[in-house]
C-alpha cells in the first residue's frame, strides 16, 4: 500500500573503469589515429603502424625515450648517449648525422621540435616518458609524408591520458645496483558527466647508470589536461612543465685487436665501457667567453638541462556535415647543455710532444691529487692513456615553437561507396637560438668516477695548459669554436587527401605543399678574435690563458632564404576478408634543412641566401607493399619497402689524424627490405615480435670509392621480441632487442659486432591495488656497441666507442587509488 520508487525504470549509467581495473585490462589497439586523415581500423589503412599501451610500456624496463623506441618495429634507436640526444632512423634511411632527421616525435599529435636533428639538441631533449602516457603510436613511411611536415620517414606520437579512467596511481622506484630514486604519479577522472581531467608527472634524482661520482640526474615533470565534452565534439586544454637535468654519456676508449672483419673489443684496464663514464665530479668548472664576450663559467654537472613550459588546445566539432579538428600548442623551450666529448686518445708519455712539439711533464690539475706530478706516465692508471676531450657548452636561449594543425573531413556517399575528403593547413614557428663553445682539455682514463684534469708543464716550470684546458679557442686550428645562432623558421603547409572506399577496395591519395621562410643570423669567432685573460689571477699567464675566443657582432653572417616543395602519397588497400587485408603505397616527401647547413658553403655570407639550392631540403621517395592479418589472439603484418634519399648533413667522424671532427657530407642512398611484425596471445601467455631486414647502399658521394658501400652502422637486421606470462598473482616477461653486425664508417672496413640485449621483469600482486616489481635492463651484461669511431683497425689498438650501459636492476612498488 506504500508508493515505492520505480527503480527498474531509472536509467543506469555505465560504471567507469578505475585505474586499477584499467591496469588489468588488455587494450584494444585496432585503431590508428597518428599520421592519417581520420581514425580508422588498421586493416582498412594502407599504412604500417604500431601501438604500445601504458600497461606494456612499464614492462619494457626503460624510462628513457630512446630505450622505449628501440622496441618499436622498424625503428633503429642508438640509446648509448643516456636519456636524451639519442640517434634514430627508420627502415634503412641513413643515419648520416645525429638525432632523428626523418622521424618526427610528437606529443598528442604535434611535434616537439620542427627539426629532429639539431646538433646535440634532439626532440627527446624536451620530452620525457612518465605515467601521463596512455599509449605510444607510430606510423612508418606512408602518409607521414603528407600528414606531417619534415617527417617523411615516420611519426612517433606519445598520446596522453585524458581522464577517461577514474583514479590513479603512485610508484616509488630505486636502483638496487645503481643510484636512482624516482617517484611517478598519475590521477584523473570526471568532475561531471561532460568534464574530465588528468594530471601526472615524476621527480627523480641520482647518479645514474654509470659511475660519475655525482648526481647526474635530477628534476622532473608535471603535465595536466582538462576536457569539456559537448554534442558532437570536445575542447581540451593541456599544460606541461619540465625542469630536468640528465647526464650525457659520450664516447670512451676501448682496446681493439684482431682484424677488420673479426675485431675483438675489450675494456681498457681500470675503465669499464658499460659501467664508467669520463664525465666525473673532478671535471667541475670551466671558464669561457660567452656569446656576449663576457667571462663566464660552465659546470659539467649541469649536463643536459631542459626547461619547458607549454600550453596547448585541442578541439573537435561538426559543422555543416564536416568534422573539424584543431590542435595548437606554444612551447617555451630553453635550458643549457654542458657535455664532455672525448675526441682522441693519446699515450700519456707522448702527450707533451703531441700537443706542443716539445718536451714537458704532466701533473694532475683537479681532483684529490691536484698539483701532484705524474712521475710515470706510461703506467698511468694501468693503461698509460690520456683522453683529449672537448667541453661542449651550449646555452639554449630559445628553441621555442608554436604549432597549429587545422583540418576538416567529410564522408560523402558516391557511386555506392564512401569518399572521405580531408583538407587542412599546418603552420609552425620554430626558434633556433643558442650560444655554443668548444673547449679542449686533457683528462686521465680511469673509472669509478675518478677521472681528473691533467696539465702539461713546460721544462722551465711554466704551465702550457690551464687547469687541464689546452686552449680556449677550440679543438682545431679552424675558427668557429665560439658560435651564436639566432635563426627563426616559419613553415606553412596546406594539405589534402581523398580516399574512396567501395566494397573491399579503398584507394586514396594525399598531397602537401610545404613552404618555409628562414631568417636571422649566425656569429662565430675568427682566427684573430682572441683575448688574454688571467683567469686564476696568479700573475702568470699560461699558454692557454692567451687563447680565449670570442665572437664579435661584426662577424655576423645573415640568414635569409625561402624554400618550398611538394609531397604526395597514393595508396590502395584491399580488405580481402574480416581478418586479412593487403595494401600498396608510393610516397614522395621531403625534409627541409635545419641548422646543419648554417655556417657552411650552402649559405651566401653576404646576404644569407642559398648558394646551393639543392640543400634547401632533402627529397625522400618510398614504396611499400604489404599485408595484415588479424584474428582472435593473433596478428601478423608484413611490409616490403624501398626508399631513396639525397642528403646534406653534418657528420661527426674521425679526421685524417684520427681526431674526431664535424664534417659536411652530401651523399645519396637507397634502401630496400622487409618489415615483419606479429603477435600471439593464448591464455596467460603472449608474445610480440618484430624484425626489419634491410639492404642499403650509398649511391652518390664526393668520394667515389664509397659508392656501393653500406652506410655506416646500418645492420642487415634489427629485431625485437617480447614474451610474457600473466596470471592474477604475477606477470613475468622480457624484452629482447638486437641487431646484426654493421660497419663503423662508410668505408666498410672495421666491423661493429651484433648484439642482443635482454630486459626482464616480474610483477607481483599480493593484494589488490598494490604491485611489486623488479626490472633488470641488459640482464646478461651484453657488450652492445652502437658506434665505433675508427675507420679501420687502429694501429694504436685503441678506439673511441659508444656502448649501451651494462646490467642494472631496479625495484618498484606501485599503489593504485
Amino acid at each position: 500500500m506504500l508508493a515505492l520508487p520505480a527503480y527498474a525504470q531509472t536509467e543506469q549509467k555505465e560504471a567507469r573503469p578505475t585505474a586499477w581495473e584499467a591496469s588489468r585490462t588488455r587494450a584494444n589497439d585496432e585503431m590508428v589515429v597518428t599520421g592519417v586523415a581520420r581514425a580508422r581500423d588498421r586493416l582498412d589503412s594502407a599504412t604500417s603502424t604500431s601501438s604500445i599501451t601504458d600497461v606494456d610500456i612499464v614492462k619494457i624496463g626503460e624510462s628513457s625515450i630512446s630505450g622505449i623506441f628501440r622496441t618499436i618495429p622498424g625503428i633503429r634507436a642508438e640509446a648509448a648517449y643516456g636519456e636524451v640526444n639519442g640517434n634514430y632512423t627508420i627502415r634503412g634511411l641513413p643515419m648520416v648525422g645525429s638525432g632523428a632527421k626523418y622521424l618526427q616525435f610528437q606529443e598528442n599529435g604535434l611535434p616537439i621540435l620542427e627539426f629532429g636533428d639539431i646538433l646535440a639538441l634532439t626532440p627527446d631533449y624536451f620530452m620525457r616518458y612518465d605515467f601521463n602516457v596512455a599509449q605510444i603510436e607510430s606510423i612508418r613511411g606512408g602518409s607521414s609524408s603528407t600528414f606531417a611536415s619534415n617527417a617523411p620517414g615516420g611519426v612517433i606520437n606519445l598520446i596522453s591520458h585524458t581522464g577517461e579512467v577514474e583514479g590513479g596511481s603512485f610508484q616509488a622506484s630505486t636502483g638496487l645496483d645503481y643510484e636512482n630514486y624516482r617517484g611517478d604519479f598519475s590521477y584523473g577522472g570526471h568532475l561531471s558527466d561532460t568534464l574530465r581531467f588528468h594530471v601526472g608527472g615524476f621527480y627523480r634524482e641520482g647518479e645514474g647508470v654509470r659511475n660519475a661520482g655525482f648526481d647526474g640526474n635530477r628534476g622532473g615533470q608535471i603535465k595536466a589536461n582538462i576536457t569539456k565534452e559537448f554534442q558532437g565534439g570536445f575542447i581540451r586544454l593541456e599544460a606541461k612543465l619540465l625542469d630536468d637535468r640528465v647526464i650525457g654519456y659520450a664516447p670512451a676508449p676501448m682496446l681493439v685487436t684482431g682484424s677488420n672483419d673479426d675485431p675483438q673489443y675489450r675494456d681498457v684496464p681500470n675503465y669499464s665501457i658499460t659501467e664508467d663514464t669520463l664525465t666525473t665530479a673532478n671535471l667541475a668548472s670551466f671558464p669561457y667567453l660567452n656569446g656576449d664576450g663576457q667571462l663566464s663559467r660552465a659546470n659539467l654537472d649541469t649536463g643536459n638541462h631542459a626547461l619547458v613550459k607549454s600550453i596547448g588546445l585541442q578541439t573537435r566539432f561538426t559543422l555543416g556535415g564536416w568534422s573539424i579538428s584543431d590542435s595548437m600548442r606554444f612551447a617555451d623551450q630553453s635550458g643549457s647543455q654542458v657535455l664532455n666529448y672525448p675526441l682522441a686518445i693519446a699515450p700519456a708519455g707522448l702527450l707533451p710532444l703531441a700537443f706542443g712539439a716539445r718536451p714537458g711533464s704532466l701533473a694532475y690539475a683537479s681532483g684529490p691529487r691536484q698539483g701532484q706530478p705524474i712521475t710515470n706516465p706510461t703506467t698511468l692508471n694501468g693503461n698509460g692513456l690520456i683522453a683529449y676531450s672537448t667541453l661542449v657548452n651550449t646555452q639554449i636561449g630559445s628553441l621555442n615553437n608554436f604549432t597549429n594543425d587545422l583540418r576538416a573531413s567529410r564522408v560523402w556517399d558516391i557511386g555506392g561507396g564512401e569518399l572521405t575528403t580531408t583538407v587542412g593547413v599546418y603552420n609552425s614557428e620554430q626558434d633556433v637560438q643558442f650560444d655554443r663553445q668548444y673547449i679542449p682539455f686533457f683528462q686521465d682514463v680511469v673509472g669509478g668516477g675518478n677521472s681528473a684534469h691533467v696539465d702539461i708543464i713546460n721544462t722551465n716550470g711554466t704551465p702550457r695548459t690551464q687547469d687541464g684546458v689546452y686552449n680556449f679557442f677550440g679543438p682545431t686550428a679552424n675558427p668557429g669554436s665560439n658560435v651564436r645562432y639566432d635563426v627563426g623558421y616559419s613553415v606553412m603547409a596546406p594539405y589534402g587527401s581523398l580516399n574512396y572506399r567501395i566494397g573491399k577496395l579503398a584507394v586514396g591519395g594525399s598531397v602537401r605543399f610545404d613552404s618555409g621562410q628562414v631568417s636571422g643570423f649566425t656569429t662565430a669567432n675568427g682566427p684573430t678574435n682572441v683575448r688574454t685573460i688571467d683567469v686564476d689571477n696568479d700573475g702568470v699567464l699560461s699558454e692557454a690563458e692567451r687563447s680565449f675566443a670570442f665572437a664579435p657582432a661584426a662577424n655576423a653572417i645573415p640568414v635569409d632564404y625561402d624554400y618550398d616543395y611538394t609531397s604526395y602519397s597514393v595508396s590502395a588497400n584491399y580488405r580481402v576478408s574480416q581478418q586479412f587485408s593487403t595494401f600498396a603505397r608510393y610516397s614522395s616527401g621531403g625534409r627541409a634543412a635545419g641548422e646543419k647547413i648554417l655556417r657552411t658553403a650552402a649559405i651566401n655570407p653576404a646576404n644569407g641566401s642559398l648558394t646551393l639550392q639543392d640543400t634547401a631540403y632533402d627529397p625522400v621517395d618510398q614504396a611499400e607493399i604489404g599485408f595484415k592479418f588479424r584474428t582472435d589472439g593473433l596478428f601478423a603484418n608484413l611490409t616490403g619497402f624501398w626508399a631513396e634519399v639525397s642528403e646534406t648533413n653534418q657528420q661527426i667522424r674521425p679526421g685524417a689524424g684520427g681526431q674526431t671532427e664535424l664534417v659536411l657530407v652530401t651523399q645519396g642512398y637507397t634502401a630496400k627490405g622487409a618489415e615483419i611484425e606479429g603477435g600471439i596471445r593464448r591464455g596467460p601467455f603472449s608474445l610480440t615480435a618484430g624484425a626489419t631486414l634491410t639492404s642499403a647502399e650509398i649511391t652518390e658521394a664526393a668520394d667515389r670509392a664509397l659508392i656501393g658501400n653500406t652506410p655506416r652502422r646500418q645492420a642487415d637486421m634489427i629485431f625485437q621480441l617480447v614474451p610474457q606470462y600473466e596470471t592474477d598473482l604475477f606477470t613475468v616477461g622480457a624484452s629482447l632487442v638486437g641487431t646484426t653486425e654493421s660497419f663503423s664508417q662508410d668505408q666498410n672496413q672495421l666491423t661493429i659486432p651484433g648484439y642482443t640485449t635482454v630486459n626482464a621483469f616480474v610483477q607481483v600482486r599480493l593484494v589488490d591495488r598494490v604491485v611489486l616489481s623488479l626490472t633488470a635492463t641488459n640482464l646478461f651484461d651484453e657488450l652492445a656497441l652502437t658506434d665505433v669511431a675508427s675507420v679501420s683497425l687502429p694501429t694504436s689498438g685503441v678506439t673511441l666507442v659508444q656502448a649501451l650501459p651494462g646490467r642494472t636492476v631496479s625495484a618498484n612498488v606501485r599503489f593504485y587509488f
